[in-house]
């Protein structure tokens, strides 16, 4: 009878593959954190949770390195093992961020030590249609934050393309939003806002651009969505320039941070955000 192995194959798909998904966590850090358990013919697989494998394919291999049958019925109960907390555990994989869980550079020093409960305050802030807007209006809503200015021409236009394509991937979700906040609230005008927006395609029942009252979008920034390591009190002088996008949840919850940079990064959101989704079913 032949013999089989298992190869890690990261992010291809082939025909005949076993499709395994077990849940991750957000932050790729947590992979140095957590120890392999199994090795099989030179080729690494986990149990952690925190990791996942894409696809284990299964194949035969030469006859003269067949696995013994001993470590064959191991695999297949591993892989039996790996199924089952699959669909035990697929509704609930994304981390909930509290200030204490996150790198202290990037948490205002008031609320550094809050370990629960965290969410996204009240806020008041004019959208490019020049319609005032607050949290409410993201009531029920999964959404993604994000801090920018339309004269940036460094990292903004990367960014706003990016939030584009995911705006556009997701627009048939009418559970999912994307509020982008101008860091330099004088000069983006409801004029300036709506023609950037126009621009870019923005649909402003999806995708709301903010100008305000600049100490409340810093206190948002800095407070709130953890999205810079400066810091100041959103004076005159006051500038934070940061590429992050912040997920949150529908009860105003951090549950990732991505590089709004990185079409990789923005393609890891857009899947996270199908499984905030999910587990709202």
């Amino acid at each position: 009878m032949n013999s089989f192995r298992l190869k890690f194959l990261n992010n291809e798909f082939r025909k005949s593959q076993l499709k395994i998904w077990i849940n991750r966590k957000s932050d790729y850090q947590l992979f140095k954190k957590y120890k392999i358990t199994l090795l099989i013919n030179g080729y690494f697989i986990t149990k952690e949770q925190s990791y996942f494998i894409n696809f284990v394919k299964i194949y035969e291999v030469d006859e003269k390195k067949k696995t013994p049958k001993a470590l064959l019925g191991f695999i297949s109960v591993f892989i039996i093992a790996v199924l089952i907390a699959y669909f035990l555990q697929q509704d609930d994989t994304l981390p909930i961020y509290n200030p204490a869980d996150i790198n202290p550079s990037l948490v205002d020093e008031s609320v550094r030590n809050v370990r629960n409960n965290h969410r996204i305050s009240h806020f008041e802030l004019i959208n490019q249609l020049g319609d005032t807007i607050t949290e409410k209006t993201f009531e029920g809503k999964i959404y993604v934050a994000d801090f920018f200015f339309t004269r940036c021409m460094g990292i903004c236009p990367k960014m706003t393309k990016q939030m584009d394509r995911a705006a556009e991937e997701l627009k048939d979700e009418n559970n999912v939003m994307f509020l982008s906040h101008s860091v330099t609230p004088v000069m983006d005008s409801v004029p300036i806002l709506a023609a950037y927006a126009e621009l870019y395609g923005a649909n402003p029942e999806q995708w709301m651009l903010v100008t305000g009252d600049k100490k409340q979008i810093y206190d948002l920034a800095r407070k709130f969505y953890f999205a810079v390591t400066t810091e100041g009190e959103g004076g005159e002088t006051d500038f934070i320039h940061t590429e992050n996008f912040i997920l949150i949840d529908k009860e105003k919850r951090i549950r990732g941070f991505y590089d709004g940079t990185s079409q990789q990064d923005v393609d890891r959101l857009i899947g996270d955000i199908r499984i905030l989704l999910k587990s709202y079913q």
